[in-house]
């Protein structure tokens, strides 16, 4: 695995100002694109390992790694290998037809995360949605809900995706606004709350779905005891618990699953992000037998859910995973990235949470808003971007050198601390 290439510092401060190249790029994306998005005024046209350069040539470390997407760096070597050779084979036949890297890739991906059934999407909030239907078509057929009364409980706070379905159990007035009316059939109780879980539980609960950790509100870890009594509730009252780990699942945290952390397996797990490697939209569900096996042919599919070029791609990210290298990397230089970024609570920092190398940096009242502290940081050649409008959400790729990772906590000291 090649490590960053790049010189191990940032620029003490980069040039902002904007050219003529930017400005065109910028124009065209303003006039052109839905504005869906509040991106930074920077323009990329290349990267490797975890460094991105602009279309001026200024140098930018990749403090967010597409959250989560590019767990694995910007042209991880193995995985460009896997693409190129793919796509001078086949790319696509749709699922009409088998396919030579289909079956592997299923069969490695449920070796992989201990499961014994795989549901190939694009998408995470494809997947979300999949879970959905799974969990509703096993709770009228196996649990004996009746028809149309299925429920499934969920967190607020969530981030699950931005389906019509998906943001009518958000709590999240931006991603609800405007949106209505909203598919019925969710209970939602408050994250980190096992006794609201609890008490929302009744016979036609389907499922219990939460992030073993929340990214997009601030990069939140539950209480120890959460997710263990999550899995007990569920066990007592026959009902799935779906974890949401496309953003904290394969290797992110420093293990495999986000949710090994907390000793606990769920009944439905939704991947996505690292799984296409930074490369190709690549998702699944995987699970347990006695639940994705009621699926009946005609019932659910995607046209490019499975694709050759997919899987032959999320193949090589399986393998990259089996060595246990980027679990490693995780949690040793996430422990360095949690030290280091915890030494500056109380000089500009509330608080510091996450595991691995995640963190959900909690900027102090009365200091820059998190979208003028991403600014800041742009300036000094490091990308990454706020959250709740208080929070740094820093997810580096896993090949980060440790020189570079130290560059990029400075720069974060010295806008959030002013030294």
């Amino acid at each position: 695995m090649p490590m960053t290439a790049a010189p191990s510092r940032v620029p003490a401060q980069a040039d902002t100002t904007t050219t003529d190249a930017t400005d065109r790029f910028l124009g065209l994306a303003d006039h052109y694109s839905a504005h869906n998005y509040h991106p930074l005024p920077v323009v990329i046209a290349e990267a490797s390992g975890a460094w991105m350069t602009d279309v001026d040539g200024r140098r930018y470390l990749d403090f967010l790694a597409g959250y989560s997407a590019l767990n694995f760096g910007h042209g991880h070597p193995d995985l460009v290998a896997a693409a190129t050779e793919q796509l001078g084979r086949v790319t696509l036949t749709s699922r009409a037809f088998h396919h030579d890297q289909f079956g592997p890739f299923c069969a490695e991906l449920a070796e992989l995360t201990g499961t014994d059934m795989v549901l190939p999407m694009n998408s995470g909030a494809e997947a979300v949605e999949s879970a959905i239907k799974v969990a509703r078509k096993w709770a009228y057929q196996v649990k004996g809900v009746p028809e149309d009364r299925a429920e499934i409980v969920v967190a607020g706070s969530n981030f699950h995706g931005r389906t019509t379905t998906i943001v009518s159990f958000s709590t999240d007035p931006t991603a609800r606004s405007d949106f209505g009316p909203f598919t019925p059939g969710f209970v939602i109780t408050p994250y980190g709350d096992a006794d609201a879980v609890e008490a929302a539980i009744t016979e036609r609960t389907a499922a219990v779905l939460v992030e073993p950790i929340q990214g997009e509100a601030g990069v939140l870890v539950p209480p120890a005891d959460y997710l263990p009594r999550l899995r007990a509730l569920c066990d007592d009252n026959e009902v799935l618990l779906i974890a949401d780990e496309i953003q904290s699942g394969l290797a992110r945290t420093g293990e495999l699953l986000a949710s090994e952390h907390d000793g606990i397996r769920a009944d439905l797990y939704t991947l996505g992000k690292a799984l296409g490697g930074g490369i190709m939209p690549v998702s699944a569900v995987v699970g347990r037998r006695e639940v994705l096996g009621v699926l009946r042919p005609g019932e659910h599919g995607s046209t490019f859910g499975g694709n050759p070029l997919a899987c032959a791609v999320g193949r090589a990210v399986i393998a990259l995973l089996r060595t246990g290298e980027f679990q490693r990397r995780s949690r040793e230089l996430g422990a360095h990235l949690h030290r280091r970024l915890g030494e500056l609570v109380g000089q500009g920092v509330a608080e510091v949470r996450g595991r691995g190398l995640w963190a959900g940096v909690e900027i102090e009242p009365g200091g820059p808003t998190g979208r003028q502290a991403s600014t800041a940081l742009a300036e000094r050649g490091v990308l990454c971007k706020e959250t709740q409008d208080t929070t740094l959400r820093i997810a580096p790729p896993l090949v980060i050198s440790r020189a570079d990772l130290d560059a990029g906590i400075d720069a974060v000291a010295e806008v959030l601390t002013g030294r």
